[in-house]
């Protein structure tokens, strides 16, 4: 279809069928800006609008409903060529789920080694957002994930892999900029970034101080980057781990009354393949805790 690519297209769907870019970036466990952008450039690419606004969200034109009844058809098509070849070539595969601002703990020290055992199996590597802190392995969408705690792990197995104290992100000029440590009693009043509605209540509460944030008109935060710049611009508070890379005028002052977060591999209780119990045995070696 001219040169429209499929992942444009799955996106397309998911706008469609949820009339509205923030749920369907929620579904798609991504962040709105790249979705709304990839709607604009797949309209350029077609040259027709595929979207009116609407006080809810928003509605398929004419020529989007066309395209939304071809793309579901194709779609269809495509995953079963997919499912045929895969199954006469014996192709394995293998997707795995990271945080977002995260994905470099799967690359950097993971790829050659994986690539070293399995040099013919097929990743996919899924990032999700701050409101799905298992990356989307609860969801059936990946096989085994990189993430950190913590999180409700019913059903889902974990290795650490390494232990990372937390720390209060402030600016430079914050009055606690420069002490040695801080803790929560020190940071009570303050305003905690909001991590996206639903997330995990475990998650939600470590990652913000108490997960008690009464300003719902606060913007939901995404990404780390997102929370990031929420401090830096506004003196939200907010946790990260003390390693965390930062923006210049942030720092990071380590938190006495937190226990650390475990940076882990998570995967289904139930899970049986041989390629899920590979990584996580590269993830075991690949770490030095």
């Amino acid at each position: 279809m001219l040169g429209v690519d499929l992942r444009s297209l799955r996106y397309f769907v998911a706008v469609a069928e949820e009339c509205h870019i923030g749920r369907a970036a929620n579904r798609l466990h991504m962040t709105q800006p790249p979705l709304s952008r990839a709607i604009r450039q797949l309209e350029d690419e077609l040259g027709v609008l595929l979207f009116a606004r609407t006080p809810k969200g928003v509605a398929l034109t004419p020529a989007g409903e066309v395209l939304y009844d071809e793309t579901r058809a194709l779609l269809g098509q495509v995953d079963g060529i997919r499912r045929r070849v895969a199954a006469a070539a014996g192709t394995a595969s293998l997707a795995i789920g990271t945080l977002a601002d995260a994905a470099e703990h799967v690359g950097g020290r993971l790829v050659p080694l994986f690539r070293a055992r399995y040099p013919h199996v097929h990743v996919t590597i899924h990032e999700s957002d701050l409101g799905d802190p298992i990356a989307g392995l609860r969801a059936g969408l990946v096989d085994v994930a990189i993430t950190r705690t913590p999180f409700d792990d019913s059903g889902i197995s974990t290795h650490v892999l390494r232990s990372i104290p937390v720390g209060a992100v402030m600016r430079g000029d914050d009055p606690l900029a420069g002490h040695a440590s801080v803790s929560l009693t020190d940071l009570a009043g303050r305003r905690w970034v909001r991590l996206p509605d639903g997330a995990d209540p475990a998650w939600t509460e470590y990652w913000t101080g108490s997960g008690d944030n009464d300003d719902d008109a606060s913007p939901i935060m995404r990404t780390i980057q997102e929370c990031l710049q929420a401090v830096l611009w506004n003196g939200t508070s907010a946790l990260a781990p003390i390693d965390q890379p930062l923006p210049g005028g942030l720092v990071v002052v380590p938190l006495s009354d937190r226990l650390p977060s475990d940076l882990v591999v998570a995967w289904p209780r139930t899970a049986r393949s041989p390629l899920v119990r590979g990584f996580i045995q590269v993830a075991k070696n690949g770490w030095h805790a």
